[in-house]
């Protein structure tokens, strides 16, 4: 397990419990979050079509997936997959809104890059997430773009940032 800790806090990435993913499901399916996050799929709150989508994830061998603990709780997801739409290597996460602002994703993704060899890595992020932003340049990944794409959920375009991490 790896593990990053600061005075009061401890992160530690651990492999992915099936006993997680009702919790992945609950921080995933916030409203608040989804329009911080902007991108998300058209029904978020299926829970049947999410857990479909975990069984194949889970034995996946090329998804590198692992679970971000806080002090022992789970607060979120990270992983590295293959992106068919960009045929690239991309990086997600997803802190569920009770964890923002203590650091979380930030110290995950500095544990994650430890254990994540693939180079290039791609991430995007809304450009009205400044959070999400600011984890991903102070991580090493560098701004190479911006675009518009159409949020399904709420037909609305909005602005995203791509970044890579060479």
């Amino acid at each position: 397990m790896n593990k990053a800790s600061n005075s009061s806090q401890e992160i530690e990435l651990r492999k992915v419990r099936e006993s997680d993913l009702p919790i992945f499901f609950e921080q995933q399916n916030d409203p608040a979050a989804h329009e911080m996050v902007g991108v998300t799929s058209h029904a978020p709150d299926d829970r049947e079509a999410y857990f479909e989508k975990w069984e194949r994830i889970l034995p996946d061998k090329n998804i590198t997936k692992r679970t971000i603990l806080y002090n022992g709780d789970v607060a979120g997801v990270i992983n590295c997959f293959f992106a068919p739409w960009s045929e690239e290597w991309e990086v997600g996460y997803w802190i569920g809104r009770e964890f923002w602002g203590l650091g979380i994703a930030s110290g995950a993704l500095r544990l994650f890059l430890e254990i994540e060899e693939r180079r290039p890595l791609h991430a995007t992020a809304s450009t009205h997430n400044k959070a999400s932003v600011a984890v991903l340049e102070k991580c090493g990944f560098e701004k190479t773009g911006k675009k518009k794409v159409l949020v399904e959920r709420s037909g609305k375009e909005i602005e995203e940032f791509s970044f890579v991490l060479n």
